[in-house]
């Protein structure tokens, strides 16, 4: 019988998945090749990347915690395909990966989204990324338009990535059960995305501002970070979008316009 892993952490926010037909159905989900370059976030026990080192080419896994770190590596001696690294995701420099990896996460609650905001600015090395995450936060990231949980998150995710909820998670499948259920969610790298590298921190300044206020109108949450009231009223004939409107009720494509326009220094209306 296999030892068990030290007990998890609450201050890192470690709940270990083990339920072995989730872990099943994640692989299935992630569309792994004998091809395939990994990187797993967070193994902790290790109960994932058994699968991952069986249905990849290469497994990177990446574990803060140093008790779990000298655990996996006494227990996945035998897969020589498996390299185990001591490393904060918050920290580790993603655009290094090799291309074309494919992400694979049991993200703790506390930072999975700092944590996916870092993999989509090394969007560029990743083809794909499927993450357990917090319930709430898969339904976020797959929102549309006027609901509740549409927001940043939401914009920015699908901006640069297609999408897709798996399913569910009981917290019965964690050890120690959690306060709340999870989710798996899969997010497609966009083969050529919308904007140039470039643009991406104009796009997302007009997210934020948008959403920033989000009782205001488009109008005064953009101009309340910097935009001139005369820009906005002139985007807004160009662009066609009423700025009377909220954040919340504009889609992905009508915020990847307004940014364009708003941010193009050829245009001759910028104040």
């Amino acid at each position: 019988m296999s030892p068990l892993p030290p007990y998890p952490r609450k201050r890192l926010g470690q709940h270990f998945l083990i339920d072995p037909n989730i872990n099943r159905k994640i692989i299935s989900f992630a569309e792994l090749t004998p091809e395939t370059f990994v990187c797993e976030i967070g193994p902790g026990g290790g109960s994932l990347t058994r699968n991952l080192c069986q249905a990849s080419a290469k497994v990177l896994a990446l574990e803060v915690d140093p008790r779990m770190v000298q655990f996996l590596r006494a227990e996945f001696q035998d897969c020589p395909n498996l390299e185990i690294q001591e490393a904060d995701a918050l920290l580790f420099p993603f655009d290094q990966l090799p291309s074309s990896t494919v992400v694979v996460a049991n993200l703790p609650y506390n930072i999975s989204t700092p944590i996916l905001f870092r993999l989509l600015e090394a969007r560029t090395r990743i083809t794909r990324m499927v993450f357990t995450i917090q319930l709430e936060v898969a339904h976020r990231l797959v929102a549309k338009p006027r609901t509740k949980e549409y927001g940043i998150l939401s914009v920015m995710a699908q901006h640069f990535a297609v999408v897709r909820y798996g399913f569910p998670v009981s917290r019965k499948c964690f050890r120690p059960i959690p306060d709340v259920d999870s989710g798996v969610v899969r997010l497609d790298i966009h083969a050529r995305q919308p904007f140039p590298a470039e643009a991406s921190d104009a796009f997302a300044r007009v997210v934020r501002a948008a959403f920033g206020q989000r009782r205001k109108t488009l109008l005064n949450a953009l101009r309340g970070s910097g935009f001139s009231g005369t820009h906005l009223v002139n985007a807004q004939k160009l662009t066609g979008i009423a700025l009377t409107r909220r954040a919340e009720t504009l889609s992905v494509e009508e915020f990847q316009y307004l940014s364009k326009v708003l941010n193009d220094p050829s245009l001759p209306f910028l104040s």
